[in-house]
């Protein structure tokens, strides 16, 4: 039981695994932490009820949609810059309109890619841990066998297994650029996200004001809507702390307003210009569309794409919520009032043309204009809600899988894990938008930044889709062409329309997502060789004894629980500690806290525990594995939960003695109770939190680059992001910091 956690370390000899019927038809097997309890499934794959559906789902409305649900604000304008030319462009431009939404938010989104959630969550990294979890393409060499048998770690797969998804398995597996290409792909689609994260509200809020410009040219001036826009961008964004429930619940019957607003204006519109508009569900006037402009054709699909933009939210954001509520929502609110908020519009300006610059306000019945432009400012508002949560969600994932520096996350909900705010990351975001906004000023420019960040992302997604139905959902390969040959084709067509506008300003969310990837590739980086570092120089079990030995280490009464990021051993940075404190406490654990790449790990399987020999040290080692989504020590201490566990683990290793060396039973009640005891005695005397941190520069002789990496890009991030015991909340004045500079 010395060996390293994650090899095997029960090698029971095998007359004693065929010793007696019960054992001949199965292998004995250790009773530790390590046996998991199946039935124990995560909140994510609990049935909710009715109730609780609909609940999410109207809270989903206040947070999800907003982005996507005010795009009537600015589509058709954004389309037709240089005015109408030809009335049945019209008839075109809203085919095209109709389509995309029902082919990307709807097909795409809602029925195909919600179903790659990772136990409840989504987004970029989601996709990413269900392909890790299913080939060896982690970078990082922390995986242990146990790690396949926590329960929320299996997903549902089909029994019989392709050749293809075989093959694919094994090309991304053998090839070290494939992980690497992997893993940057991921950061890109992330920091693109964040990217979108930071347009959305400037692009929302602008066009929502343009209202009062509309009416009163004289009195809002450009200077004076830039700085209302910051007033309430501030605002908003001060709003988050409330949380996701609190947001939802508010937001939500103002958005619920908006929507049978827009739809009861579109019908309307319908009813009183031309109804023959409807003519457009006819997609050849998408052909002739194109046969009639050509180019310009092409460039307007820039503008096209902005009817849908929010629709990676609604993936993002699936963790706040669940898979069911988001489709219901999605299906029987937003997508009919946006068809028909778009039909109206399309048919207003088929008698009137010349208003397309403004088209959304001039189409509003003149009695309802200002109610109208109320409720649309608090929907622009609203509409930042859905990536500033996709934000949060995406940021959290990448911090438990080591892609980024360390921040707090404050989970929001005792009822929804999901739904958390990260303090740091709200006030980057708030001065992002703001600066955003000033340099800008208006939505002509933010529209050819923004198409750029949404259509890469959604692009992104699909190419990781892909691989998600060849390797787990052994999709049929015709199914597979179909959606690259129909959805990959729409998506790639409007990312060259997009791209053509990357001089006016386009720049900025791939600049913006340049600067992010740079932040986070830096962090992995020395992250990665931190810990191949460690893994060189760990210490093996066996050696424990010997360094205490050697260094004449006196043992004192209480609980020393010492922290690393090592999970296959025990860190050198041990070594060090004893070397220069020649005493150590009576019970000792290594911990090592572990994000797993899947959501949630059940309480009853986070500990995994392996008893240093010989048995009167009382040291053990110790993983704490979490999800990225799990609260870490809210609800009760660490050393409170680890000292249950670990007598637990205590009375079940000696369980396993008795079963595999046929040890006296009476004898090992007594070791059980000593042990216990002793145990119970170090806790009540005091836990000391015994925390390593390393220093990290780059060895002699390293190039300019990694030295510029390491000794400074590195170092400042550290020095001004927060530190470990802040992140787990472990308590100041009983945390010991044992600090070891070491070279990379």
């Amino acid at each position: 039981m010395g060996s390293n956690i994650g090899e095997n370390q029960d090698d029971v000899p095998q007359e004693l695994q065929l010793k007696g019927k019960k054992a001949s038809s199965q292998t004995l097997k250790r009773h530790d932490s390590l046996d998991v309890e199946a039935s124990k499934m995560p909140d994510a794959k609990k049935i909710v009820g009715l109730s609780v559906l609909l609940k999410l789902a109207f809270q989903s409305i206040g947070v999800v949609y907003g982005d996507i649900g005010t795009s009537p604000l600015y589509v058709f304008s954004s389309i037709f810059l240089q005015g109408i030319k030809h009335e049945d462009d019209i008839l075109g431009a809203l085919s095209l309109i109709i389509y995309t939404i029902t082919l990307i938010p709807v097909v795409k989104y809602v029925f195909i890619v919600l179903q790659a959630n990772d136990n409840g969550d989504g987004g970029t990294f989601a996709l990413y841990s269900l392909i890790c979890r299913f080939s060896k393409v982690g970078l990082i060499p922390s995986t242990m066998a146990e790690d396949n048998d926590v329960s929320t770690y299996k997903l549902d797969m089909p029994d019989r297994r392709t050749r293809r998804a075989s093959s694919l398995k094994s090309a991304l597996e053998n090839s070290e650029f494939a992980k690497f290409f992997l893993l940057i792909a991921t950061m890109l689609g992330t920091s693109m996200v964040i990217g979108d994260g930071v347009l959305t509200p400037c692009i929302s809020v602008l066009s929502a004001i343009g209202g009062v410009k509309a009416a009163a040219p004289e009195v809002m001036t450009e200077s004076r809507i830039v700085w209302l826009a910051v007033a309430i961008l501030i605002f908003l964004f001060m709003f988050q702390r409330f949380g996701t429930e609190k947001v939802g619940y508010t937001f939500a019957p103002i958005l619920c307003l908006w929507f049978v607003l827009i739809a009861g204006i579109g019908v309307y519109n319908f009813a009183l210009y031309d109804l023959t508009i409807i003519r457009a569900l006819n997609p050849m006037y998408i052909v002739s569309y194109f046969e009639r402009n050509g180019k310009e054709a092409w460039i307007s699909l820039g503008g096209v794409v902005m009817c849908i933009t929010g629709a990676e939210a609604l993936f993002a954001d699936v963790g706040h919520f669940s898979v069911r509520s988001i489709q219901i929502s999605m299906c029987f609110v937003t997508y009919p009032a946006l068809i028909l908020a778009y039909l109206g519009q399309a048919a207003y300006l088929m008698k009137n043309a010349d208003d397309v610059a403004n088209t959304f306000y001039a189409s509003i019945p003149k009695s309802i204009y200002w109610p109208m432009f109320v409720i649309a400012v608090l929907a622009a508002i609203i509409a930042s809600q859905a990536l500033i949560s996709g934000t949060f969600a995406i940021i959290q994932q990448s911090l438990a899988l080591g892609c980024f520096p360390r921040v707090k996350i404050v989970h929001t909900s005792t009822k929804h894990h999901g739904q958390i705010y990260i303090p740091e990351i709200n006030n980057l975001l708030m001065i992002a938008c703001v600066l955003v906004t000033i340099g800008f000023k208006t939505t002509e420019k933010l529209g050819n930044a923004y198409g750029i960040a949404v259509v890469f992302v959604m692009f992104l997604t699909s190419c990781f889709l892909v691989l998600v139905m060849i390797l787990i959902w052994k999709t049929h390969i015709l199914l597979i062409i179909a959606y690259v040959l129909i959805i990959g084709s729409v998506e790639l067509a409007y990312l060259s329309s997009v791209l053509y506008k990357f001089e006016q300003g386009g720049y900025l969310p791939l600049a913006f997502a340049l600067f992010l990837m740079f932040v986070m590739y830096v962090w992995n980086y020395v992250y990665r060789k931190k810990y191949h570092n460690e893994l060189v120089n760990m210490i093996s079990p066996e050696k424990v004894k010997e360094t205490m030995e050697e260094t004449s280490s006196h043992r004192l009464p209480g609980l020393a629980i010492f922290y690393s990021e090592l999970v296959h051993g025990i860190p050198s940075i041990f070594k060090h500690y004893v070397e220069n404190v020649p005493a150590l406490h009576s019970v000792l654990v290594f911990t090592s806290v572990k994000s797993l790449p899947i959501s949630k790990v059940p309480l009853e399987e986070r500990f995994l525990f392996r008893r240093v020999k010989p048995y009167d040290l009382y040291v053990f080692r110790c993983v704490v594995r979490y999800g990225y989504n799990d609260m870490r020590n809210e609800e009760e201490p660490i050393e409170n939960l680890l000292v249950e566990r670990l007598k637990h683990f205590i009375r079940e290793d000696y369980k396993f003695s008795i079963a595999a060396n046929g040890d006296n039973q009476g004898e090992t009640a007594s070791l059980i109770e000593k042990d216990v005891d002793m145990l119970e005695r170090a806790f009540n005397m005091g836990v000391v939190h015994l925390v390593g941190e390393q220093d990290v520069v780059a060895s002699k002789g390293s190039s300019v680059t990694k030295r510029m990496v390491i000794n400074y890009a590195y170092n400042f991030l550290k020095r001004n992001l927060r530190q470990s015991n802040k992140v787990f909340d472990i308590p100041t004045k009983r945390m010991l910091k044992v600090g070891m500079t070491c070279e990379l």
